[in-house]
């Protein structure tokens, strides 16, 4: 597991991105679709909301291993998170995430029975951030291509957890 300053780190990166890409398996195929984060902070795990009959639902039966990742191509942010994934309907935890954005896609209210929240207990990932401008990454690209044995130094990556 991440330090709490690493974990900071990682929110500071997802955060403002909102929007990751939820990868299941459905039987051995893996299936990715848009999940928009509802938390103000990050400690390790992820909440989503989701109708309790969804197909992503039945993928993530049994703690099942789920990847989730989040890209921000103009300021070279890139994040893939791997964890465990458990349905709640914690009642609490849904009035504390409930906001207008979700109540639209759920025109029932926080109350309907099929309202739930994925929770998604991270334990390993990994993070690339661009240190420079594009110009230099094209730089860089261009140098390592006319190195033998050079690579293009585009920033900064790092693995954690596992």
């Amino acid at each position: 597991m991440s330090s709490p300053e690493h974990k900071q780190k990682i929110w500071k990166m997802i955060k403002d991105i909102k929007v990751g890409m939820l990868v299941t398996l459905d039987n051995d195929t893996p299936r990715a679709r848009p999940m928009h984060l509802v938390q103000d902070e990050y400690d390790g795990t992820l909440w989503f909301f989701t109708r309790r009959s969804a197909e992503k639902v039945f993928e993530t039966q049994s703690d099942q291993d789920v990847c989730l990742s989040f890209s921000d191509q103009e300021d070279g942010v890139y994040v893939s998170l791997s964890g465990k994934a458990k349905l709640t309907d914690n009642r609490e935890l849904i009035e504390k995430y409930w906001n207008p954005f979700i109540a639209a896609w759920f025109p029932e209210g926080k109350d309907d029975t099929d309202v739930a929240l994925l929770e998604i207990k991270v334990h390993m990932g990994e993070h690339w951030k661009a240190k420079e401008s594009k110009t230099f990454q094209l730089y860089e690209i261009a140098k390592a291509n006319l190195k033998k044995d050079t690579t293009p130094n585009l920033g900064e990556n790092e693995k954690f957890g596992g």
